[in-house]
This record gives C-alpha cells, sequence and structure tokens, in this order.
C-alpha cells in the first residue's frame, strides 16, 4: 500500500508532501489543474520514461520518493536483489533527475533509482514495480480493442499455469523457427553447395594426383635436372681438376709440387727449427689436396649420362611449376591449400546435416509446437469461461444488468503467442447481436468494461494499490454512481487512487485531494525572487490539500456546478449522505430500507434533496467512516 509520495520540482510542483491510507483515495479539480501530474510522479518514481521537461523551470534537478506499506511478498523481493528493509519498516523508493547543460546539443539528462537507499536498474525496478501498483492511464480504453493486448489480457487471469504454458510456446516456436531457417537456407545454398563441392573435389584430385608430400621437392629435382643435363661437362671438368690435384701428366699436380716443398721444409727443418711450423701446414695442405683428388675422381666416375632419369626429373619439374600456378606461389602454399580443400570437403561432407534431417527436425519441430498450441488453447479456453463469467457479474451492477460478454477463440497460424486469435465480442442491450467490443461499446461502456476487468483482475492480482485516471470519463447519472460503488467496492481489497472529475465518485473517497492550480508573485515567493532571470515574474504551482469532513461539500459542489451557490451545496451534502448509506451497506453496517431503497439512486431523484436536508442537520453527530489520510504537506 503507499503510504506516502514526496515531489520536489517535478513539472509545476515546487514542493510537496501527501500521505495515503487505505480504501478509496480521490483527486479532484478543474480541468488542467495538475491532477495527473500525481500520477506521472508515481509512474516515473517507479521507473516510468523519464524527460527533461519534467524539471520544473529554473531547476537543476528533480526528486521523487514514494514510501510503501512492506508485505511478505516485497520482504521477499527485498531478499531476492539483497537489499535491506528500513529499520523503521516500509519500502522507500526514489528517484532524482539531473538536468547537464550540454554547448554542442540538448540539455542531457541523468537519473538514478534507489531502493531503500540503494542503486537499482531499470529491469529491478521494472519488477518491483509489479508488486507494488496498477496504473491505468487515460486512453488506455482505447487500447480494449486491441486482439493483442485481449489476448495478453486472456492470458494473465489464467494465472501461472496458463503464462508458463504461453513461455513453452514461445520456446517451441522458436526451435520451429530455428528449425525452419536451416532447411530453407539448406534448400536456397543447394546449388551453390553442389558447385563448390564440385569444385573443390576437382581441385583435390588434380593435387592427389601430383602426390605432393615434401615442400624442398622442387629445389632437389631443380639440382638434379642440372646435374644430369650437364653430366658430360661435369665429367670432363672433374678430371682436369683431378690432373691438377694429383696426377698431371707433366708432373706439375699440386701433390707433386707440395711434396717437392714438404721435402724442402723437413731439410731446412733439421737446420732450423722455426720452419716447423711452416712445415706443419703444408704437409696438412698436401693431405687435404690429396683427399679432393680422390673425391673429385670418385665424383667423376660416379657421373653418368641417364637421359631417361633427365626426362622423368624435367616432366616432374613441369608438373611441380604447374600446381604451384594454380595453387602457389610456392610449392609449401600448394601443400596448404590441399589441407584447406580437405577440411573443407570434410565440413561439406561429413559434418553438414543432409536434406532429409533438416526435414525430419522441422517436422519433430512443428509437432512439437502444435502439440504446445493445443495445450495452451485448451487452456484459454478454459480461462475465458472464467472470464465471461466473472466479467459479467462485475458489468451487471454497472448499470449493464442485460450484458452479454464472450470471448471467441479462432485458430490462426502458429506463432510465438501460441494458435489463437483471442477476440473481445460485446453486446450491452438485449437483442443485439456480439460484436468486436471496439466496434460495439461507447466511450462509458468502455470505461465500465476497463473498470470491470480490473475488477476480475483484482480477484487474482496481488498488487494492493489501483490507480485510475478518470476512469470515470464520458459517463454520467446512473452509471457514474454504479462506478463510484465499484471503485468503492474494489477499495475494500485494495487501496484505490482516483483522478476524478465526477461529484459522485468524489463522495465516496474515504480520502479526498482537491488539486489546484495557483500564481504566486514573484516578490513574495522565497525562491522566485533570488533568481535574477525571473525576479519579476509570476510564476504556477499545483498545490495539492487533502479536505477535511467539513471542506468535502464546498469541493463536491464546485467540482458539481462550479459554484457554491445552495443548490449546489444542498446536492453536495445529499451525495455524501447517500455515500455513507451505500458503505454502511456494502460494509453490512445498516439494512434499513431507506438505504436500500436509495442504494443505486439516479443523482436527480428527489430522495437526494431530502438526505442533504437530513444531512445538514445530523452532520455534526451522525458517524462516520474514519478518515486514514494525513493532512498535505503544502509550501505556498
Amino acid at each position: 500500500m503507499l503510504l506516502s509520495l514526496r515531489i520536489e520540482n517535478f513539472a509545476l510542483v515546487d514542493e510537496l508532501e501527501l500521505s495515503f491510507g487505505a480504501g478509496l483515495n480521490v483527486l479532484t479539480g478543474e480541468t488542467g489543474a495538475g491532477k495527473s501530474i500525481i500520477l506521472d510522479a508515481l509512474d516515473l518514481v517507479l521507473g516510468g520514461k523519464p524527460s527533461s521537461r519534467m524539471i520544473r523551470a529554473g531547476a537543476s534537478k528533480a526528486l521523487l520518493e514514494a514510501s510503501f506499506q512492506l508485505s511478505d511478498r516485497l520482504l521477499s523481493w527485498l531478499e531476492s536483489a539483497e537489499i535491506d528493509p528500513l529499520e523503521e519498516g516500509g519500502l522507500v523508493c526514489s528517484r532524482e533527475l539531473v538536468k547537464g547543460q550540454s554547448l554542442k546539443g540538448p540539455d542531457t539528462l541523468r537519473s538514478r533509482s534507489r531502493v531503500n537507499g540503494v542503486l537499482v536498474n531499470k529491469q529491478q525496478m521494472e519488477s518491483l514495480r509489479d508488486r507494488l501498483v496498477e496504473i491505468t492511464a487515460q486512453g488506455q480504453t482505447l487500447q480494449l480493442g486491441q486482439p493483442a493486448l485481449q489476448r495478453d489480457w486472456l492470458d494473465a487471469f489464467g494465472g501461472d499455469a496458463l503464462l508458463a504454458q504461453r513461455d513453452a510456446v514461445q520456446q517451441c516456436f522458436g526451435t520451429f523457427q530455428f528449425a525452419t531457417q536451416q532447411l530453407e537456407q539448406h534448400r536456397s545454398n543447394q546449388q551453390q553447395y553442389l558447385q563448390q563441392l564440385d569444385m573443390l573435389q576437382y581441385q583435390l584430385q588434380e593435387l592427389h594426383e601430383v602426390s605432393l608430400h615434401d615442400p624442398g621437392e622442387q629445389d632437389q629435382l631443380t639440382q638434379e635436372y642440372q646435374r644430369l643435363s650437364h653430366s658430360v661437362e661435369l665429367q670432363q671438368q672433374s678430371f682436369e681438376v683431378y690432373q691438377a690435384l694429383y696426377d698431371h701428366p707433366q708432373g706439375i699436380a699440386c701433390a707433386d709440387l707440395l711434396g717437392a716443398a714438404v721435402t724442402t721444409l723437413e731439410q731446412m727443418g733439421e737446420v732450423d727449427a722455426q720452419v716447423k711450423p711452416i712445415l706443419e701446414l703444408v704437409q696438412d695442405a698436401l693431405t687435404q689436396i690429396q683427399e679432393a683428388g680422390t673425391q673429385v675422381h670418385r665424383y667423376g666416375d660416379a657421373l653418368e649420362t641417364d637421359p631417361q632419369r633427365l626426362a622423368e626429373v624435367e616432366t616432374r619439374l613441369q608438373q611441380l611449376k604447374q600446381i604451384c600456378r594454380k595453387y602457389g606461389p610456392t610449392l609449401q602454399d600448394a601443400i596448404a591449400h590441399q589441407a584447406r580443400i580437405e577440411a573443407d570437403l570434410a565440413v561439406l561432407t561429413g559434418s553438414g546435416a543432409s536434406l532429409s534431417a533438416l526435414e525430419q527436425a522441422q517436422t519433430e519441430a512443428a509437432i512439437a509446437l502444435n502439440k504446445a498450441c493445443k495445450t495452451l488453447t485448451t487452456l484459454r479456453q478454459k480461462t475465458a469461461r472464467d472470464l465471461e463469467a466473472r466479467l459479467i457479474a462485475e458489468l451487471k451492477p454497472l448499470a449493464m444488468e442485460k450484458v452479454q460478454f464472450e470471448v471467441v477463440i479462432a485458430p490462426v497460424e502458429p506463432s510465438a503467442h501460441g494458435a489463437d486469435r483471442i477476440t473481445f465480442v460485446f453486446s450491452p442491450n438485449p437483442g443485439e447481436p456480439l460484436q468486436p467490443l471496439a466496434e460495439t461499446a461507447s466511450g462509458g461502456e468502455m470505461s465500465r468494461f476497463l473498470l470491470a476487468l480490473k475488477a476480475c483482475f483484482s480477484q487474482v492480482d496481488p498488487v494492493e494499490t489501483l490507480v485510475f485516471d478518470e476512469v470515470d470519463v464520458g459517463v454520467s447519472g446512473r452509471v457514474a454512481q454504479a462506478i463510484a460503488e465499484k471503485l468503492h467496492h474494489l477499495s475494500h481489497s485494495h487501496q484505490i487512487l482516483c483522478v476524478t472529475h465526477q461529484p459522485i465518485v468524489a463522495a465516496m473517497a474515504d480520502a479526498h485531494f482537491q488539486v489546484e492550480k495557483k500564481v504566486l508573485s514573484a516578490a513574495n515567493t522565497p525562491g522566485l525572487s533570488d533568481n535574477p532571470d525571473r525576479a519579476d515574474q509570476d510564476r504556477t504551482v499545483v498545490r495539492i490539500e487533502a479536505l477535511e469532513i467539513q471542506q468535502r461539500p464546498l469541493a463536491i459542489a464546485q467540482l458539481a456546478g462550479g459554484d457554491a451557490t445552495n443548490p449546489m451545496m444542498a446536492f453536495a451534502e445529499s451525495l455524501l449522505a447517500q455515500a455513507t448509506h451505500i458503505r454502511e451497506a456494502q460494509s453490512g453496517q445498516s439494512q434499513s430500507g431507506q438505504s436500500q431503497s436509495c442504494q443505486e439512486p439516479d443523482p436527480i431523484q428527489p430522495c437526494e434533496a431530502e438526505e442533504a436536508q437530513q444531512t445538514k442537520e445530523t452532520k455534526e453527530t451522525k458517524p462516520r467512516s474514519p478518515n486514514p489520510r494525513a493532512k498535505a504537506k503544502r509550501t505556498a
């Protein structure tokens, strides 16, 4: 239950604090007085969309704070959010809007939401809001005809079991969509897939035929080709080297000359020991020359002219060059490309789902979706019968005794919301056929239908506070009386906040708040004269007063006729007296015939004038229901 609402620098409100109680709390005032500002503030503090225009002109920030009575349900939410309850009890939601200056564009806006002083995010605030209040705003009656909204209302009325089944349908539909997309993608890409598969298979076959293994094969074959193609020249050259190093026919081979040098150095070493290191160098050189001569002789003997092997090497080199041009540029690149092709083919032919497998997956998903939708339809049909009975029962006291209402469930193609089209059909008058709600209901009937719908949900919805913004718009007379009684009946199990223009509704209130716009002189108003830019300007503010018992007849008279003449005052007194009797009748405190005869009167019936006179004479002594509200804090 909402206990209080504090507002600072919001719209036309400079500073305001309101306390609310149980039962029916109404806010009245002239058109444009700012009644909806209070509901806008409540919506914003509970996570509504902010705007820099919401901050009062001349201020840089706005503060909104709503206090609620703590319940077991709210305690459970606080525990899940790891937020401690306040020591004094209760739950406090606050929101701060801060406007920043920008040189290059529009002003920036920062917003912070807190619960019991702890910062919370948008998702947490939305989750908490669903547990605190339900706001029925102006214009919502225009949405009553929307099939999607009617479906959502029916599902919500069905409770957790129906909502869980709808979630199951949504999951099945997601699976079916995925399977369908995979199948369609496979079919649309079938030609491209076959072309790609054929190309990869051709390339792999070509590479396998060449049998690539060693990245250095091309260099090795190039060297072998050079040797084979110059074998005769190499033999001749190797023989010439052998003669020069070891066995020259004229005796001038390197080995002979070095041998003679060794002999001479040995003789010199016998005379001078300093020559021995030189001797060792020449001896080493002689040994190396002899070894080189042996190896070059062996190399020359091994060289053979092999035309067949030369042709083979030349052919292989041509193959490798062609492969490198197509898949290279190097042989190593071609071998890497072959590995990639083999991997791609494995994906295409081995791990990819076949067409038959994808078709089977789609069929199974469709079967599961249809089964889930049938279960959801069954639950909706049962819920529809319950909603029809309850809604008709709620509409009959609202001057719609002969109303007919049905929830038509027609089959459609399965979607994430099921396989049903939900249509509310309605006939307010006997003999008239049932037609879609949006096509047959008047504005007043829409208002009553919405109120009855909310009354139905109040039986299954644990939210304690219901907020109505002019739900009684477009009605008058006996219908307005019926709406007033319905609102008060709802207030037995819920706290009701209601913005109204109906004096009959205001008379039924347990707490009455009067909303006014006032123009304050800047020179005499603290905070205005201190601002140099506004020192000579008047300011408009919204003021709200919690009315005492003796103030209510004047407010209701002004609401009914715009003035406080004797007839209007008498009319207001009659409404208040009538409201007292109705409240007593509803609570079982009075069963008198007079109360029963005036339980559902038209506001202009003569009994009200008689009641007005009686009320004026006895209002000081007649017991009244205790007023649970506190006075509104106001600043002039």
